[in-house]
């Protein structure tokens, strides 16, 4: 059994969709044209709100947020996935993620997608990038209808740190050993728990904290884009 994982973030590490754009898809997608201008409108007027939410506290966002999929249908939404993979989610893959994926996957890291985003949408992520696990939020269905609520935990901030560090003392996974890319100040619980963080296409505001850390900084949205240090070592 593998000794040390790798843990990945989604969206804005591995490709530039979020939420937002996932959600957009299958408001356009609905059956009734007046449903889905209703639920695009909603959206639309909800982003000053959602922008405010993000800065202060992904948690919070999440749970505002996904309120949104209040009503959607369990089979819609499971069906529209492979769908929305290819239309909109495949083509925002940055051109060096699948590289540092396989990089981490040949020198012996287990690849653990950790991620705020909803199940349905990340299995087909997961089995193109050949992904080992995936842990990630699930929406409660009533019925088969969704709630709106997210089922516990929801993944953000320091729950994320949290739930890795659970997974890795089940799994046997040694996290000083272990890595963490993400390019969120909300993920940075999840990046110090682990021997090797490294910002992934960082924002501004984790981009001064990794210089500050003297953390490795990567840009997978350069296609000449180098792998961290420590991997780079491990190649030689």
């Amino acid at each position: 059994m593998k000794n040390k994982a790798a843990f990945y973030d989604l969206d804005g590490t591995l490709l530039s969709c979020n939420l937002v754009t996932t959600y957009a898809y299958y408001a356009r997608n609905d059956r009734s044209i007046v449903k889905s201008l209703y639920q695009i409108t909603k959206v639309a007027l909800s982003v000053p709100l959602l922008f405010g939410l993000d800065f202060y506290s992904r948690t919070l966002f999440n749970v505002f947020f996904f309120r949104a999929y209040r009503g959607m249908h369990r089979d819609r939404l499971v069906g529209l996935a492979d769908d929305l993979f290819e239309v909109t989610l495949n083509p925002s893959i940055y051109p060096k993620a699948q590289a540092l994926i396989d990089s981490t996957r040949k020198q012996g890291y287990r690849n653990v997608l950790v991620t705020g985003a909803l199940d349905f949408t990340v299995r087909p992520i997961a089995l193109h990038f050949g992904i080992d696990e995936v842990i990630c939020n699930r929406l409660e269905f009533k019925n088969h209808v969704s709630t709106g609520r997210v089922l516990p935990p929801l993944l953000a901030e320091t729950e994320k740190a949290r739930i890795i560090q659970e997974f890795a003392a089940k799994e046997g996974i040694d996290l000083k050993e272990s890595c963490a890319f993400s390019d969120s100040t909300s993920d940075i619980p999840m990046l110090e728990i682990t021997g090797n963080p490294v910002a992934t296409n960082p924002t501004r505001r984790l981009r001064k904290h990794a210089m500050q850390k003297n953390w490795p900084i990567i840009e997978l949205k350069e296609s000449d884009s180098k792998l961290p240090p420590f991997l780079q070592a491990a190649a030689l």
